[in-house]
């Protein structure tokens, strides 16, 4: 019987926030981290905040965006609940509101069969400041489960899914078993289970 899981990745399956580290290197990590702060608590619609965020990011080079992303730290547990869920027949994807300069090596790295997240642009190898993607939208997740869940033929019932932000509630919504991990409180209140210790293992316990 096959099952899937789908995992967000910015506080959950990396440790922190991938834009947030994206804006260190130009003195505004403060300031785009409150943008996140108040996204993922659910005080500002995500796809605004997402726009906002990114066009900080202007001028910043493609080549420093991928050398950061290819050294994020994972969450503690995170290769451990991937191959663990895989042998109890999950397919796990990861689903992101960031980029796919970081979730695609990180993807390949944990043995995640798809990797669902947003394109920074760029010219002549410069960020523009703007960003595309299947992900901007505060429902794209749960647009996107639905999806998975018709191409695979799996239901709601074999369904479990992982997030720590407001704009992982749509997916939520498509999933009997919901894991709020070190998450927000508006979450929290979606959830069926909620894992306060920042170790993805503890999935294993649930599941």
């Amino acid at each position: 019987m096959s099952k899937l899981a789908v995992f967000d990745f910015d506080s959950t399956l990396m440790d922190g926030e991938t834009i947030d580290f994206l804006a260190a290197p130009l003195g505004l990590e403060d300031q785009v981290a409150a943008i996140t702060e108040r996204a993922m608590a659910g005080e500002l619609d995500f796809f605004k905040s997402l726009v906002a965020r990114v066009a900080l990011l202007e001028g910043l080079e493609k080549s420093k965006v991928d050398s950061i992303c290819a050294d994020l730290p994972m969450m503690p547990g995170a290769a451990e609940v991937v191959a663990g869920l895989k042998e109890k027949g999950y397919t796990v994807v990861c689903f992101s509101g960031g980029f796919r300069n970081a979730t695609e090596p990180a993807c390949e790295r944990l043995g995640i069969a798809a990797d669902f997240s947003n394109f920074l642009h760029d010219e002549n190898g410069i960020l523009t400041g703007r960003v595309g993607g299947e992900m901007m939208y505060s429902d794209a997740k749960g647009d996107m489960i639905i999806r998975m869940q018709k191409l695979l033929g799996i239901g709601r019932e074999d369904t479990l899914v992982v997030g720590d932000g407001a704009n992982d509630l749509s997916m939520f919504t498509y999933a009997d078993t919901r894991i709020a991990f070190c998450a927000k409180q508006v979450l929290k209140e979606a959830a069926t289970h909620c894992v306060e210790v920042k170790d993805l293992r503890e999935i294993l316990n649930i599941v």
